[in-house]
């Protein structure tokens, strides 16, 4: 890597607040959470894909959003490795794919909100205003919003491609690189962003499932309640992940400004141990959605029954298990 590349920052906010056990934290534990991240997300994914290639059809919408959100997942994944290197190592790639890497980052950031919250808009819909015109009624639409989706994300997602460059971060015991927006003020845009379209989507979400449960208090319909439930485990646990990284993230944006009281160099140091904890959570959730599909879904268990069988049995040992399935698969979704 050459010189030019780098964007020497020496005016490095931490200078004075020696941080070295932070980064051994970090270079221990990130690689190691992220190694069993990255596994299942793939297999859980992948498997995700597979059933609905060979068992499921997508003229429903909510099967079409899962489709995406199984491959929002896995381009979140695909930037994985290259996190645990840096935490482990340092930045050692160019600073073009430094960019590239951040650049997927947000979009898997970014389409995962839209996804999850055009699905909860979607079962809103479905459950409380089923007679509605504004619910896609056709594959095709479906697709139509499924790309003007991906079209958003990669557009939020830019200004990481675009001032995102490998950066000079002194330490005491060696200095290295990192991968970071070169601009204090895109740093701060970037963050602004992320906690706004948070916001946003928190705001939606909200404001659905109050009147689904709403509704659903006053219905008996098993299968509404079980896709209503499906997508609330899933909605959740992503905010549950992503709420606590999101206000770290604030926080240290403040605290790199010397903003009073976050100045303070003890202060600091925790909120960048916290950085790493909420980070790894908020990670961890594109290796999630598949177990609640397994643990809610009940299609979606009968489909991965009939796929370890045909592993490890062989396919004469699951015919009558195919067969059964014939009598189950419908129009709807995977639940």
């Amino acid at each position: 890597m050459n010189d030019s590349d780098i964007s020497y920052d020496y005016n490095y906010d931490d200078e004075v607040c020696e941080k070295d056990e932070v980064v051994r934290f970090g270079s221990i534990v990130v690689p190691a959470f992220f190694s069993i991240v990255i596994t299942l997300s793939l297999v859980g994914n992948v498997l995700v894909l597979v059933i609905l290639a060979l068992y499921e059809n997508l003229k429903s919408l909510t099967n079409i959003l899962i489709l995406n959100l199984a491959v929002s997942d896995l381009v979140f994944t695909s930037g994985l490795p290259f996190w645990a290197i840096y935490h482990s190592r340092g930045w050692l790639f160019h600073k073009t794919l430094c960019k590239i890497v951040t650049f997927v980052f947000f979009i898997g950031f970014y389409s995962s909100v839209l996804f999850l919250t055009v699905m909860t808009v979607d079962r809103y819909l479905t459950v409380v205003r089923p007679l509605s015109d504004l619910r896609p009624k056709t594959v095709r639409a479906g697709v139509l919003v499924s790309i003007l989706l991906w079209i958003v994300s990669v557009g939020a997602a830019l200004p990481s491609l675009l001032f995102s460059n490998v950066v000079f971060i002194p330490h005491k015991d060696k200095p290295s690189l990192g991968c970071e927006y070169e601009d204090d003020l895109w740093a701060t845009v970037g963050v602004s962003q992320q906690n706004v379209f948070f916001l946003v989507a928190s705001a939606v979400m909200a404001f659905c499932y109050c009147k689904i449960l709403g509704r659903i208090t006053r219905t008996r319909s098993h299968t509404k309640s079980r896709a209503v439930k499906l997508v609330l485990c899933v909605v959740v646990v992503f905010f549950l992940g992503w709420v606590p990284y999101n206000v770290v993230i604030f926080l240290r944006l403040l605290s790199n400004k010397l903003v009073p009281p976050f100045e303070d160099c003890d202060l600091s140091i925790r909120l960048d141990y916290a950085f790493y904890v909420c980070r790894l959570v908020a990670f961890s959730h594109c290796c999630l959605n598949p177990v609640f599909y397994a643990l809610v879904g009940v299609r979606f268990r009968r489909h991965l029954k009939t796929i370890f069988l045909k592993m490890f049995r062989g396919p004469r040992a699951v015919e009558t298990q195919e067969g059964r399935m014939q009598n189950i698969i419908s129009q709807g979704s995977m639940y």
